[in-house]
């Protein structure tokens, strides 16, 4: 089974692409591969699930701590034009969409 993290790309997103986890950029070929329409990543990527009990507790500020949430960003040209995505997809190596 491939063990990589599949992010799909917006739709018209074709390279070159400047691609981005937690605002650190990232090298194609070194962090992310280009598949079709996906960059895959070997690195595992998440999102933090934040539900009812969660939400309460980071409000009354009962944890000072965050779970992690990676954010994946995408910049690309589309019909001239330099557009950002933020906060793309991710899915698991099993094919699960990661929660956030």
């Amino acid at each position: 089974m491939d063990q990589r993290w599949r992010v799909p790309l917006p739709h018209g997103a074709e390279p070159p692409l400047r691609v981005f986890v937690n605002g650190v950029a990232q090298q194609e070929g070194e962090d992310f591969d280009i598949e079709g329409t996906d960059l895959l990543f070997m690195q595992p990527l998440q999102k933090e699930r934040l539900g009812f009990w969660r939400w309460t507790a980071i409000f009354f500020a009962l944890f000072g701590t965050y779970g992690r949430n990676d954010s994946v960003d995408v910049q690309y040209e589309l019909n001239g034009r330099t557009t950002v995505a933020t906060g793309l997809d991710i899915y698991t190596p099993d094919g699960q969409k990661a929660e956030g």
